[in-house]
């Protein structure tokens, strides 16, 4: 199984909006820290947005903010939804199937099965299990590391 870009870089969003919840977080920011593309980010945290899972506010001093508190947001609701409309193989895929063994396939049940067997365990881990008493990840992501980071870009 591989997991999307989309839904690896929503998690970097929600682990640094988790790691700085004191306080809005720009997208600049996010951007630096987690290593992606201010338009993609852009795409992402809408999203995110839209789910219930940020709050956004517009403008000079705008940013981002999780919606609800981290021990609240269950790591596989955030993949099921973010990669629901991505098929795991070709015959999960609704059009463009074109395997003749789609009707007889055993291994299409089993991949299924692992599906939701992987899914299963990420519900057991919530947002804030991925970034509490994590102090190398506190490091990479709070302020004071974003402060770093830009003067060593200036």
């Amino acid at each position: 199984m591989r997991i999307t870009k989309r839904s690896n870089i929503a998690m970097r969003v929600l682990m640094f909006c988790a790691i700085n919840k004191e306080r809005l977080v720009t997208k600049g920011e996010v951007a630096a820290r987690c290593n992606v593309s201010e338009s993609h980010l852009a795409q992402i945290i809408n999203k995110l947005s839209q789910l219930g899972y940020l709050d956004t506010q517009r403008g000079r001093n705008g940013g981002v903010t999780l919606s609800r508190p981290a021990n609240q947001i269950v790591v596989g609701e955030v993949f099921r939804i973010l990669e629901d409309d991505t098929p795991l193989a070709e015959c999960f895929a609704d059009s463009d199937n074109t395997c003749p063994l789609t009707s007889a396939c055993r291994l299409r049940l089993i991949i299924s099965e692992a599906m939701d067997s992987f899914f299963s365990h990420l519900d057991d881990v919530c947002l804030d299990e991925l970034v509490c008493d994590n102090a190398e990840l506190v490091e990479i992501l709070s302020p004071l590391a974003c402060s770093k980071a830009d003067r060593h870009t200036i």
